[in-house]
């Protein structure tokens, strides 16, 4: 009886030395992540550069002082040199400084708005008449949201980053074959996709779905990136990344700033939340003389639907 006993006590030992063990290497890992968050913060810092350029010197009247949220336009452009381009993507990320959390907003680009000194326009011509803060000003006059930071992506850095983030792609399930307006085939079915094709899905929009399904993508896409990029590997990886972010991303946003969002993305395991502006029910198709196909907006249940988002009241 007494062996049985000192063989228990023995187990339960071994098993407690195993999970202090476990804990070890945990907090070993998480102090790595954040040495090395910190270097490079730290070395930011210390060249007092920013870590993307401002490529345009555009105009951007965001308010940035003492945020408690930080919505930032995300822009990706369709030009392909023109001085007027349109874009191609239009998104806010909403980020949370207290609770850590990140929400997207995708806003449909052909919907009917009021742009100022322009009368009604689509979304999208805002940037074409006045770049990132005319379209700020257009977004919160029709939707009340403000904006704090622009980023508009160059379409090239986009397939450099997710090659470099996630070399062995991204798994996607393509709904049918994808060809038209993408310069490349895209079977139907299950596929791994890297930057070059992930970029032909995210902006594919010949289908019955049209900007719709396209939004879905874009929002899947983004999910999953974030979900395949935390972790230490990527955390190595930021010097690399910085450098894509200084070649291939035209922003106003602070280097402090962008590293403190950085670090939540890449050591929080939380989900993006996602919305799509308009929302189903508060919107028509209709034609519009000079415009040609637009969406007219609710826009009161929009702005209230949009709030409630943001606020967690869904």
């Amino acid at each position: 009886m007494q062996k049985l006993k000192q063989t228990k006590r023995k187990r339960i030992r071994v098993k407690w030395g195993s999970v202090f063990v476990a804990l070890l290497l945990l907090v070993i890992f998480i102090v790595g992540i954040f040495t090395i968050l910190q270097y490079i913060e730290e070395t930011v810092k210390t060249l007092n550069q920013p870590l993307t350029k401002n490529k345009d010197n555009h105009s951007f009247q965001g308010e940035k002082r003492n945020l408690e949220t930080i919505n930032v336009l995300l822009l990706g452009s369709d030009s392909r040199g023109e001085e007027q381009a349109r874009t191609d993507t239009i998104m806010v990320a909403h980020y949370d400084t207290k609770e850590h959390k990140i929400k997207l907003i995708s806003f449909m680009r052909d919907m009917l708005v009021a742009v100022p000194e322009h009368g009604e326009q689509k979304l999208n011509a805002a940037y074409s008449f006045g770049g990132p803060e005319l379209l700020r000003e257009t977004i919160k006059m029709n939707f009340g949201l403000d904006i704090h930071y622009y980023g508009i992506v160059d379409f090239s850095g986009f397939e450099k980053a997710v090659d470099l983030l996630v070399p062995k792609g991204i798994e996607v399930d393509i709904p049918y074959e994808m060809s038209y307006g993408i310069g490349m085939t895209l079977e139907e079915g299950l596929q791994q996709l890297h930057g070059k094709e992930l970029l032909g899905y995210v902006r594919f929009r010949h289908d019955h779905l049209s900007d719709f399904g396209r939004i879905q993508r874009q929002q899947e896409v983004i999910s999953k990136l974030k979900e395949e990029a935390v972790g230490l590997q990527t955390v190595v990886k930021l010097p690399e990344l910085l450098d894509l972010l200084n070649t291939y991303i035209d922003s106003n946003i602070d280097s402090s700033t962008l590293l403190s969002i950085g670090k939540d993305i890449l050591t929080k395991n939380s989900d993006i939340e996602t919305m799509r502006i308009p929302e189903d029910g508060n919107f028509q198709n209709k034609h519009h003389e000079e415009l040609g196909d637009v969406l007219e907006v609710d826009f009161v249940r929009s702005k209230e639907g949009l709030n409630n988002f943001l606020e967690n009241k869904q």
